[in-house]
C-alpha cells in the first residue's frame, strides 16, 4: 500500500512558477512510477506528466511540455512538478498517482494510487 500527500499548489500570477511536491509512504516508491494529473473545474481530469521508477524517462502533455519539468528523488521517497511560465488555463487541482509498474503512462487509468490532490490557482 502506498500513500501519497501532495503540496506546494497555491496562488500564483500568470508567468510565475510553482514547484509542487508529492511524498510518498511505503518501501517500494523506487520501483513505482509515478505521475502528474489535474482537474479543472467541469472538466475531466487530464494527464500531464509521468516519470519512471528511476527518474531516466520522463513523458508529457502537449499542453506543458517545455513549461514543466517532472523529477524523483527515491531516497526522499518524492516526486516533483516543476510549473514555469503558468498560464490561467493551468488552473486545476493537481494529483500525484502511482503505479505498481516501472514505466508510467498517460492513463489516468494505469495508476493505483493516489493523492488527494493540491489546488493551482493561477491569475491573469
Amino acid at each position: 500500500q502506498v500513500q501519497l500527500v501532495e503540496s506546494g499548489g497555491g496562488l500564483v500570477q500568470a508567468g510565475g512558477s510553482l514547484r509542487l511536491s508529492c511524498a510518498a509512504s511505503g518501501r517500494t516508491f523506487s520501483s513505482y512510477a509515478m505521475g502528474w494529473f489535474r482537474q479543472a473545474p467541469g472538466k475531466e481530469r487530464e494527464f500531464v506528466a509521468t516519470v519512471n521508477w528511476s527518474g531516466s524517462s520522463t513523458y508529457y502533455a502537449n499542453s506543458v511540455k517545455g513549461r514543466f519539468t517532472v523529477s524523483r528523488d527515491n531516497a526522499k521517497n518524492t516526486v516533483y512538478l516543476q510549473m514555469f511560465s503558468l498560464k490561467p488555463e493551468d488552473t486545476a487541482v493537481y494529483y500525484c498517482a502511482g503505479r505498481s509498474t516501472s514505466y508510467g503512462s498517460a492513463s489516468f487509468q494505469a495508476y493505483d494510487y493516489w493523492g488527494q490532490g493540491t489546488q493551482v490557482t493561477v491569475s491573469s
